[in-house]
């Protein structure tokens, strides 16, 4: 059985959420730290909620409906979501009003909201939607995981459309404390120079991607979800490499099969050194598009990987500003998408036109 993508939905840096040519109106950044571009959030929420609403539950639910929009589906049969880190915003608020307040006269919002897996339930509330809901806290692997949850209710047979998607927000507090374990560049750095920077550490990111997948081709779709594997902690980089040779012959492809190679570069010499390893034994002489320097490094990036690598298949041309290396073919089939997050959490995802 397939399973189609029917409808994309992504809120990131770049601005994404407009509709337009794929990375149309690229947005290039000088610093450590990107922020969301933010949509007019009306559009999808009442101006009252809207106030209400932390960041992460504002960028899900605007991601969310884009992509049932473009699916055509008015209320899903299911919502999964990937989170690493939930509403980290609200965390934050309610943890510091503890300290401020001593424990006292506390709003209870915050707390409320706080939790991972009050996104997927907001997106229910507001769409009425009463079926399957389930949130994937799972570090780098959160959104996968979801994605395989998805593909398994999709393959009994029993719903016909599910939506499921990644997100992840960054903020003073989280970035802070992850800087200090030295995950991030020291100084600003460019962000259309940031994959050929020779020092450690990356920039911090955060975004939400949302897909409406189904068994059947809707009126939008352009891609299949084809295959999905994870591979937690490696022992060395010939364990990568045998892992996706596996992948690619369970998916009945071989490394010349695979038009072009979207790979989670990230500007930290020592995390890509690993995608250089992989493209020199499998793919040296395949087309290779990046997307982190786009979005920024945070544990859901896949999805952002994802959402572009349908977008690349329903344009058929890689965006200057992805590509890293080579020129794709004029007709691009097949999209092989590894990432990894901090050397621990490697997935692929396989994307084939339809």
């Amino acid at each position: 059985m397939s399973i189609y993508i029917n409808g994309t939905g992504c809120i990131s840096p770049q601005e994404t959420a407009t509709g337009g040519p794929l990375l149309g109106n690229l947005k290039e950044y000088e610093q450590a730290r990107l922020h969301v571009v933010d949509p007019d959030y009306k559009q999808w929420i009442d101006v009252k909620q809207i106030r209400r609403m932390g960041r992460a539950i504002k960028m899900g639910v605007g991601a969310s409906f884009l992509s049932l929009q473009e699916a055509g589906v008015t209320i899903p049969d299911a919502i999964i979501t990937g989170t690493a880190y939930g509403c980290l915003d609200d965390t934050g608020i309610f943890l510091s009003k503890m300290v401020k307040q001593k424990e006292e006269m506390l709003t209870p919002t915050a707390f409320i909201q706080s939790t991972h897996n009050t996104v997927g339930g907001q997106i229910a509330l507001l769409l009425g939607c009463n079926g399957y809901n389930n949130t994937f806290v799972h570090r780098g692997f959160s959104f996968e995981n979801g994605l395989l949850d998805a593909i398994m209710i999709l393959k009994e047979g029993m719903l016909k459309h599910v939506l499921v998607g990644g997100l992840d927000e960054m903020t003073p507090y989280s970035h802070q404390i992850l800087g200090r374990f030295g995950l991030y560049k020291k100084t600003p750095v460019k962000t259309m120079e940031l994959l050929n920077s020779p020092s450690r550490g990356t920039i911090a990111g955060e975004g939400a991607a949302f897909f409406t997948l189904g068994t059947t081709i809707g009126d939008n779709t352009v891609a299949e979800l084809t295959g999905i594997s994870t591979l937690y902690k490696p022992m060395w980089e010939g364990e990568v490499i045998g892992h996706i040779m596996k992948f690619l012959e369970d998916n009945n492809c071989t490394p010349g099969n695979i038009d072009l190679l979207l790979t989670g570069r990230n500007g930290d010499i020592d995390q890509d050194e690993i995608y250089e390893e992989v493209a020199a034994a499998l793919f040296p002489d395949h087309a290779e598009a990046s997307f982190k320097h786009l979005c920024g490094e945070y544990p859901t990036a896949t999805a952002f990987g994802l959402w572009l690598g349908n977008g690349i298949i329903a344009e058929q041309q890689v965006p200057e500003a992805a590509a890293f290396y080579g020129k794709a073919p004029e007709r691009i089939n097949r999209i092989l998408l590894y990432n990894h997050h901090q050397g621990t959490h490697h997935s692929l995802i396989l994307l084939t036109a339809c």
